[in-house]
């Protein structure tokens, strides 16, 4: 803009006036003419360039602050430095170019100041007009991202709207900044120096244009080329000119996909083959695994059950081992299929992705694209040394690693442990938990029972070191015979008495009197030693039937009753009395 000068309004643009640059009277001037002669001449021919022309001049100097322009004054005008340099500080003029310049006025030492600046300004508003006047476009860079939209370098600034950028919202702008387009001018104000932009249109015909374009060669089965678009979970969006198709995940690979954005990036050109087209509704899937052979045809062939193959490992899960076999066929190794006994808690301590290992083939489900792999079985089965090295009955030692409510397991062998169960601790005790007998680290001897070696189980048992006393009862308390033993515990249906360590009766509520009682407490406490006849016993239930009221001598009664008939059912020696005691004995707890 020009300083301290009258304007005027004209055809919708700011006009600067044209004030003469001699301010002389005519008679003076004739004087001069008189005195000067040539040079008179010189000035007069001067006369004709006024403040806010735009001329052409020549570059006669450069100094550090300003380049000198020749524009056909008596002296030189300058412009500063500053106008004509680059970002990098580089002077982008040379002496003897000829340039435009803007005549702006006088500094205070009367030297005529010079402006490329405003003289390209006025040519970009002669050019906007233009542009606007006859719907032409105009090229320019985007320069920053501001409020609401861009700025854009026309020549001048201008504003280029978020809504005006494509013909879809655009969420994020920054990409678009450094980049140059052409531009329709929505508006502009010359007065305020405001100019908007608008790239929609151009976009919205280009496309169409690039749209027809496309739609004539997509086909089924051809092969297109294309701009990823967005990447999305289920799949890639690719713009094929115009027109976007679909790459589901599942045919982006013959192989494991587990998230498109980790092998395609947006922006990125890629080859696909059509699989579909509905031109009615212009809709395309796409496909890139097509291009390339089905690598699960024949796969069972390629890979039977048994094979030795070499892989490389594609990823680490908690439940196993994706390895590559071949390019889009994977298999898996089970975490149960790493090792023979050596327990991992993740793959990742013993396996890298990128590590290539030996595999056996387990199982190949074409139909499901699924390969089952093992480790292990790369190596000798150990199990199948165990049950050659302990047949059952070997006595072995080892030591607790572990303690649970069904049993302890003890450590035989590296990386194999046997399991005692916790019916197999002891003959003579209940085991409510193991940790009532042992502790981690202690070492045990016990008995092997069984090795299953299909299932990788390990029986041990610590009672079978000695003999079942159980066996041995039968003999040692007779039915009929007497014992004698002290009170363990009550129970609604009768009372326990240990007649040895370990070894425990029941009598019945209904053997404890010949007298009837609502509670074996009325008589008896624990600790209590009693006598008692042993009616039963079963040493593979581990039962012994007692009666105490035996050991009483029979009250002397003239008749008994119904009651008494149940009561002393022993006496009575009826099927029934005895059916109805073997039901009450029934309801005793388990031992």
């Amino acid at each position: 803009m020009v300083n301290n000068h009258n304007t005027n309004s004209q055809n919708e643009k700011e006009v600067i006036a044209k004030t003469p640059v001699s301010s002389e009277s005519s008679a003076a001037a004739q004087t001069k003419e008189e005195d000067m002669g040539f040079k008179e001449l010189y000035e007069q021919s001067l006369s004709q360039l006024q403040y806010g022309d735009v001329t052409r001049g020549t570059v006669v100097q450069i100094t550090a602050d300003a380049v000198m322009v020749d524009v056909g004054w008596k002296s030189e005008g300058y412009i500063p430095i500053k106008e004509l340099k680059d970002d990098q500080g580089n002077v982008l003029v040379s002496v003897g170019d000829d340039i435009e310049v803007f005549i702006d006025k006088r500094d205070a030492d009367g030297s005529l100041v010079l402006s490329r600046e405003k003289a390209a300004k006025l040519k970009v508003w002669d050019e906007i007009k233009k542009v606007c006047e006859n719907n032409l476009t105009i090229k320019g860079t985007v320069v920053e991202k501001v409020k609401g939209g861009l700025s854009v370098d026309i020549g001048i600034t201008a504003f280029l709207p978020g809504s005006q950028v494509d013909v879809r919202p655009v969420k994020d702008l920054e990409p678009f900044v450094g980049q140059t387009f052409e531009f329709n001018i929505l508006k502009y104000d010359r007065k305020r120096s405001n100019v908007v932009l608008s790239r929609r249109a151009i976009v919205a015909e280009q496309r169409a244009a690039e749209k027809q374009e496309a739609l004539k060669n997509i086909n089924e089965g051809a092969v297109v080329e294309g701009v990823i678009k967005n990447i999305t979970e289920y799949g890639i969006f690719i713009d094929l000119g115009g027109i976007d198709g679909l790459l589901h995940v599942t045919d982006i690979s013959w192989g494991r996909i587990a998230k498109p954005s980790e092998m395609f990036h947006k922006g990125d050109r890629i080859k696909v083959k059509v699989l579909s087209f509905d031109r009615e509704k212009e809709r395309v899937s796409l496909g890139i695994k097509q291009l390339h052979e089905n690598p699960w045809e024949n796969i069972a062939e390629r890979y039977p059950v048994g094979m030795l193959v070499e892989g490389k490992v594609v990823n680490l899960t908690d439940y196993g081992v994706f390895v590559e076999l071949e390019p889009g066929v994977e298999g898996l190794i089970h975490i149960s299929e790493m090792f023979w006994t050596r327990e991992i808690k993740h793959p990742s301590k013993v396996l890298n992705v990128g590590d290539t290992i030996n595999v056996v083939v387990l199982e190949v489900n074409a139909e499901a694209k699924r390969v089952s792999l093992s480790l292990k079985q790369t190596s000798p089965n150990p199990w199948e040394k165990l049950k050659e090295k302990y047949p059952p009955g070997t006595i072995v030692k080892g030591q607790v690693r572990n303690i649970t409510n069904f049993g302890v397991f003890v450590g035989i062998e590296d990386g194999i442990d046997g399991l005692v169960h916790v019916s197999d601790i002891s003959w003579k005790h209940r085991v409510a938990h193991p940790s009532e007998y042992f502790k981690k680290g202690q070492e045990v001897e016990a008995v092997v029972l069984n090795i299953d070696v299909d299932n990788e189980k390990f029986s041990l048992g610590i009672k079978q070191i000695e003999k079942n006393p159980w066996d041995e009862l039968p003999q040692k308390y007779a039915p009929g015979s007497v014992v004698t033993g002290k009170i363990t515990n009550f129970t609604d249906v009768g009372i326990f008495v240990e007649i040895e360590e370990g070894i425990e009766g029941v009598v019945h509520i209904s053997e404890i009197s010949q007298k009837r009682v609502k509670s074996s407490q009325e008589l008896y406490n624990v600790g209590d030693i009693v006598s008692a006849v042993v009616k039963s016993i079963d040493p593979r239930s581990k039962k012994i039937r007692l009666s105490i009221k035996e050991m009483e001598a029979p009250p002397q009664t003239a008749a008994p009753s119904g009651n008494q008939y149940i009561n002393n059912r022993e006496n009575i020696g009826s099927t029934l009395a005895q059916a109805l005691a073997d039901v009450k004995i029934s309801h005793q707890p388990k031992e």
